[in-house]
């Protein structure tokens, strides 16, 4: 004869602690995949995506797309395979569509040094990406863990600091200097970067106090739209910042569906 449990305020409490237990009590990961570096219990990657079309996923290059998903895929694997990078001279995404429908085994965000960040596309879009490759946008709090130890950008020398007065992206991980103690490449400056999170869109940019950022790190998360679409949270800044880019750098101003060339994205597992 089975038993029946009773739903207690008891037993309420220990499924509570439980769950709660094993949302935030997970323990630092030890190593990660070589596409991505160790941010206390993420693997976070370690370059800003580069999103490739793979042609038939499911049957010939499902090898292919197994090494994406296992953080192990080359750039020689890639062009083996004859897939073909995106968002770097135009918004060709189609047929994955602006709103993400349609981008199922199609579209594949990759973590690679020393090719151009791909742009130009949603946060829908960048979602569908790194969900191919069994990857999601970090958090807003996940983002922020992994980029201390960025520099808060002065002057850009062009060479090895981070990408805030050039006009144009560069190719990942080329700015030697701009890298957080973690290891990710590019958090600050570059590409703005999606996160997961919304927040009511944003309708005047704000300061941060108390010396927190001493370069004037951008933060617009003042006032909140009633109309019209959310805001999705950008990170970082992006190449025409200037000091406005930063560890701290934040947007709440820009709809999810807005796809421009100062705007990418990284994943995290």
């Amino acid at each position: 004869m089975s038993k029946v449990l009773r739903w207690t305020p008891v037993a309420a409490a220990l499924v509570l602690l439980a769950s709660t237990a094993g949302a935030q009590g997970g323990k630092p990961l030890a190593k990660c995949p070589v596409d991505a570096v160790v941010s206390g219990t993420v693997c976070m990657d370690k370059y800003e995506a580069s999103v490739w079309r793979v042609p038939n996923p499911t049957t010939t290059n499902k090898n292919l797309v197994k090494k994406i998903q296992q953080g192990k895929a080359t750039a020689a694997n890639l062009a083996a395979g004859g897939a073909t990078q995106l968002g770097v001279g135009s918004d060709n995404y189609a047929p994955c569509a602006d709103s993400g429908q349609n981008c199922s085994d199609d579209i594949y965000a990759v973590s690679l040094p020393g090719v151009p960040p791909s742009a130009r596309m949603t946060w829908f879009q960048a979602q569908a990406a790194c969900e191919n490759a069994r990857k999601r946008l970090p958090s807003n709090a996940e983002w922020q863990a992994a980029v201390a130890g960025t520099p808060d950008p002065g002057p850009d020398n062009g060479t090895t600091d981070c990408n805030t007065a050039s006009g144009s992206a560069v190719s990942t991980g080329s700015r030697s200097a701009c890298v957080s103690s973690r290891g990710a490449f590019d958090m600050v400056g570059n590409l703005y970067e999606w996160v997961a999170d919304w927040v009511p869109r944003s309708t005047a940019c704000g300061t941060w106090s108390g010396g927190v950022s001493p370069t004037g790190d951008d933060q617009c998360l003042a006032g909140a739209a009633t109309t019209g679409e959310p805001g999705a949270l950008l990170r970082g800044g992006n190449f025409f910042s200037g000091t406005g880019a930063g560890p701290l750098t934040v947007r709440g101003d820009s709809e999810p569906s807005l796809s421009i060339v100062s705007i990418g994205f990284r994943c995290a597992r």
